[in-house]
């Protein structure tokens, strides 16, 4: 299935878990993921409840991944939707500090690039994770 161009610009690709993409937003403001299902649903609640059960562990799993890696005071887990119809799920890290609080990081004016090499210390992070069972079925993308 191919990935809306607007996920495809505003993210990096991280891999794989299981057929489900995991991107990382561009603005390195907040430990912002999105995981993109490979399916035409648009909508969670018409996914077959294997499905859905094996998303919800991918987002516990990433919603442990943020906590544990990040200095997050709340996370925001949505499935949104109505600029990308495209099912993605996000799972975003917050600091009562950060650029948007207490709104939504959703249209925050405010952005930041990474410096170089984080994008690629967080995917090896994750590959680190993966060999450690906090986050399984993950294969990075290089």
């Amino acid at each position: 299935m191919k990935l809306d161009s607007r996920l495809q610009e505003d993210c990096y690709l991280l891999g794989l878990l299981s057929d489900t993409r995991l991107l990382l937003s561009r603005n390195a403001y907040f430990p912002w993921f999105i995981l993109v299902p490979d399916t035409e649903e648009t909508e969670f609640y018409k996914l077959n409840q294997d499905h859905q059960l094996l998303l919800l562990e991918q987002i516990n799993q990433l919603s442990i991944f943020v906590e544990t890696h990040f200095s997050v005071f709340k996370l925001n887990i949505a499935t949104i939707g109505n600029v990308v119809s495209q099912m993605h799920i996000h799972i975003v890290g917050r600091q009562q500090n950060d650029v948007c609080w207490p709104g939504v990081v959703w249209g925050c004016d405010q952005y930041k690039d990474y410096a170089e090499g984080e994008v690629e210390g967080i995917r090896d992070q994750l590959e680190i994770d993966c060999a450690g069972n906090l986050i399984s079925n993950f294969t990075a993308t290089r």
